[in-house]
Parts: C-alpha cells; sequence; structure tokens
C-alpha cells in the first residue's frame, strides 16, 4: 500500500504545474498511461516535475548508450537497491524497447554474478590493484 495519496486524473485536471507534467509525460510516450510513481510524487509538483525532466535528461535524450541499454542499466541498479517497483517498470519499459528473453537471461546472469563477486570481494575486504586505478 502506498505512503502517499495517488492521484486520479480528476485530480491532475484541477492542478495546472501536474498537468502540465501529466501531459508532458503522455506525449513524450506516445500513451495515454501515466504510472503510480508519477500520481504519487504529484502530490509535490516540484518534485514531480524535477524528476520528469532528469528522467527525460537521462532516459529519454539522445546519448552515447542505446535507449534498450539505459533500461537495463535502470533494472540492475533497481534490482540491487531492491525497488520491486522500478525492476517491473523498466523490465517493462526494456521489453517494449525490444529486449529478447535472451538477453533478460543473460542481464540476470550478469546481475547474480556481480551481486555474488561483491559481496565475496567486499567480505574479503581485497585492495584495489593498481592496475584498476582511474588515471584522469
Amino acid at each position: 500500500m502506498a505512503t502517499v495519496k495517488l492521484l486520479t486524473d480528476a485530480e491532475v485536471e484541477s492542478n495546472p504545474a501536474v498537468k502540465s507534467v501529466f501531459d508532458d509525460i503522455r506525449a513524450t510516450r506516445k500513451s495515454d498511461f501515466v504510472n503510480n510513481f508519477w500520481r504519487g510524487l504529484a502530490n509535490d509538483p516540484a518534485l514531480l516535475k524535477r524528476t520528469w525532466e532528469q528522467l527525460k535528461a537521462v532516459m529519454v535524450a539522445d546519448g552515447a548508450l542505446e535507449p534498450l541499454v539505459r533500461e537495463m542499466i535502470y533494472i540492475a541498479v533497481s534490482t540491487a537497491n531492491g525497488c520491486q517497483y522500478c525492476v517491473h517498470s523498466h523490465t517493462a519499459a526494456a521489453r517494449a524497447k525490444g529486449m529478447s528473453d535472451a538477453q533478460h537471461g543473460e542481464l540476470l546472469a550478469v546481475i547474480g554474478l556481480a551481486a555474488q563477486t561483491n559481496h565475496l570481494v567486499t567480505a574479503m575486504q581485497i585492495p584495489v590493484d593498481a592496475a584498476f586505478d582511474v588515471k584522469s
């Protein structure tokens, strides 16, 4: 159960700042669907707008990473952070961008392996090799 009210479309219509963001979400995604994350954030119009603008800048704008790769990274980070909602929503987005069953399987294998080796190296407190130091 949500800890905040999920605004209905009728409630959104009565708040011009929220309606503007919801209209942009719908236009950007070419869909009438606005998911619950945005409906919860709509309780704070400034946070809603700021978060949507950040998402568009990172996930929608042209960049060096393909949109599918961005979604797959989002899935991995959401898994590491234990965000069930984000795992589901970004898996759906990755599927919509063409992620195949084989790609999803490989992604899960990488996530599982990284989690295992991260925990092992942390438990053993292995020092970072000098060869891995990033030179700026």
